[in-house]
């Protein structure tokens, strides 16, 4: 019972990542995995952000906000990976306590975050296409600015309650987390009272921020499909418009089922749980700069031009 390990007082400095639970025995193969996983996104995503800051050509709306899901992708996977990669490789499980609670809020406000850029995209593609004559004037610089401060004040306005609400409950249990990352859930789990507020307050966020960039998507790519639909362009935009989809419904499946599963899915073992959260995280930001960015005729040749 007095076994600091397993029962910390309130002002305990750490937490410890177990990983991925019922593939403890498996470190090796994990880390390969996620390391290729994390290189391939920091290589595409740093060619993206290279050529956009680096060729003038490449200042319109669309290529803004290729950047932004690049920057978003980057800090993501960095959030976490590393120190995953520590876990497998070096058994460094322990992570601060203030260093949990930042990689909490990095990791959830991200995923705000790319949702919200994923929903600025297909608007842009919508008006591209359905409003072609109209399109400088709508997304303008000041508009476009205007689109990120709002992406960033929604993730901050979702997870800064959300991180004061799991910061201030009294951890008195096992310090130990069953997960591979501080995930808002696992860690909510850990505290001697009840958690559950936090996790309502979270799947109810959650759900409203997913639902609605979702629902706006949908009609979104609707209207392109009905305005293209018979002329030239409409295998071109079939095309475009399924890599996309296809993106996105790997963002958004895995991290939805994710979300449910952590506060209602006890019957899903825990390594099922944590495999979905980690996917989620880490094979967008290596399919994103293929799908968005290099399928896009003026970076592949910016990137020829910079080679």
């Amino acid at each position: 019972a007095s076994d600091p390990f397993n029962h910390p007082s309130r002002s305990s400095s750490s937490f410890i990542l177990v990983g991925v639970p019922s593939l403890e025995a498996f470190p090796t193969c994990l880390g390969i995995l996620f390391c290729s996983g994390y290189i391939i996104a920091l290589v595409g995503n740093g060619i993206v952000l290279l050529v956009i800051g680096v060729d003038r050509s490449l200042r319109d709306p669309i290529h803004c906000f290729l950047g932004m899901l690049a920057v978003i992708d980057v800090v993501m996977v960095t959030s976490i990976i590393p120190k995953m990669l520590s876990i497998f490789w070096l058994n460094s499980t322990e992570i601060g306590y203030m260093a949990c609670f930042v990689q909490m809020f990095l990791v959830h406000s991200t995923t705000s975050g790319e949702s919200g850029v994923l929903l600025a995209m297909a608007v842009d593609r919508y008006i591209a296409i359905c409003h072609p004559l109209r399109y400088q004037a709508i997304l303008n610089r000041q508009k476009i600015a205007q689109i990120g401060l709002a992406i960033v004040v929604r993730a901050l306005l979702f997870m800064v309650p959300l991180t004061g609400m799991v910061t201030n409950l009294p951890y008195c249990r096992s310090r130990v987390v069953p997960h591979s990352y501080c995930e808002h859930m696992a860690v909510a789990k850990l505290a001697c009272t009840d958690p559950r507020p936090s996790g309502l307050y979270s799947v109810a966020g959650s759900s409203l921020i997913v639902g609605m960039d979702m629902a706006f998507i949908a009609v979104s790519y609707g209207m392109i499909l009905k305005t293209v639909l018979g002329k030239k362009s409409c295998w071109k935009a079939f095309s475009t418009c399924g890599c996309h989809i296809c993106v996105m419904l790997l963002y958004y499946i895995p991290g939805t089922v994710s979300i449910y599963a952590q506060q209602f899915g006890s019957g899903i073992s825990m390594h099922v749980q944590v495999l979905l959260a980690d996917l989620y995280l880490t094979l967008p930001t290596m399919l994103n700069p293929i799908v968005y960015s290099m399928r896009t005729k003026q970076i592949r040749q910016a990137v020829r031009k910079m080679l």
